[in-house]
């Protein structure tokens, strides 16, 4: 890692043409401002028109900035990703090309995540985007994210400042740009958030659709699932199965007892078949469970994944010579 870069501008972009010379003249501005050490980060994600051509134009006369071209369009997440990975620096801001995240205010990000918080984010305030379209599925969607994570940022999508060594040891599958704060939160870091403005787009067109609102939906439905009971599946869905076994064997005894007491015969009555089927699902759970389980435990292993934060490290030092 190079040391001497403070703040890394992670920012992806696609067909954005028309805003990307905006969005480097005021970032640079911005960072150069404050007096920080940095570097700037556009992603080309499978752009069309002249995004790329710009890139490289500013590259040549600009040392702070490193342009990095996807072989084809992958989408926001991994466009973040692949920037995040070539990130050097001791913070990273990943942020929108389109100068909705307003450039002016990363250096209030910077100084807050230098109080030591792992991850600050944006809460945007006053936003003029659509209400049915926009506004109200974000908020939506962040109650939601509240809800299912237990982390207490207001707005999970804004501009947002992490620590480097914890951004590059994420591992962002599509759409997890949309839950970084909450995936922070999860493995026990420290987040907070700043009150940010959201301007209009300064030019083009967004590629936000309601069709999004459906995969956010889905993601905070898998984070609802992996935050369940400790990030132990067999917890989960060994709570299930017990549940199902219960309620079968209480059918079952209330079916026996009008069986033995009344004469009631039970092999065809719809509670019985009910009460079996509970039977074979509660078995089927517990089955899901440990092949989760087993498939969590393989995968944690092959990524070397860390699922805590180390805030501090206290020992004893001892004196040179001590053996």
């Amino acid at each position: 890692m190079n040391s001497s870069i403070e703040v890394s501008i992670v920012t992806p972009m696609h067909n954005e043409e028309l805003c990307v010379r905006e969005f480097h003249s005021r970032i640079s501005a911005a960072l150069t401002g404050m007096g920080a050490s940095h570097e700037i980060i556009l992603v080309n994600d499978g752009s069309t028109d002249s995004t790329g051509d710009i890139i490289r134009e500013l590259a040549q006369d600009d040392p702070h900035l490193k342009g990095v071209f996807l072989a084809r369009n992958r989408g926001q997440c991994t466009a973040i990703y692949a920037g995040i990975q070539q990130s050097l620096g001791q913070y990273v801001v990943i942020m929108d090309g389109d100068l909705q995240h307003k450039p002016e205010e990363v250096p209030l990000l910077i100084e807050k995540i230098r109080e030591g918080w792992d991850l600050v984010s944006g809460r945007r305030t006053d936003r003029c985007e659509n209400l049915i379209l926009r506004r109200l599925p974000s908020r939506i969607a962040n109650w939601m994210l509240r809800r299912s994570s237990g982390c207490d940022v207001q707005d999970m999508g804004g501009l947002s400042v992490l620590k480097g060594e914890l951004a590059r040891s994420l591992q962002l599958r599509e759409g997890h740009h949309r839950l970084i704060p909450a995936l922070i939160y999860r493995m026990g870091g420290s987040v907070t958030e700043v009150a940010t403005s959201a301007p209009p787009r300064f030019a083009g067109k967004s590629h936000y659709g309601i069709g999004r609102s459906v995969d956010v939906l889905f993601d905070i439905v898998m984070l609802w699932f992996q935050n369940a009971y400790k990030q132990r599946p067999l917890y989960l869905f060994g709570r299930v199965a017990l549940l199902l076994f219960l309620l079968a064997s209480l059918i079952m005894t209330w079916l026996l007892y009008e069986k033995i007491f009344h004469g009631v015969h039970m092999g065809t009555r719809p509670p019985f078949l009910g009460a079996v089927l509970m039977y074979i699902a509660s078995m089927g759970a517990m089955s899901t469970g440990f092949v989760l389980e087993a498939l969590s435990d393989t995968l944690d292993t092959v990524l070397n994944r860390k699922t805590y934060v180390i805030r501090e490290i206290v020992q004893k030092k001892t004196p040179q010579g001590d053996e």
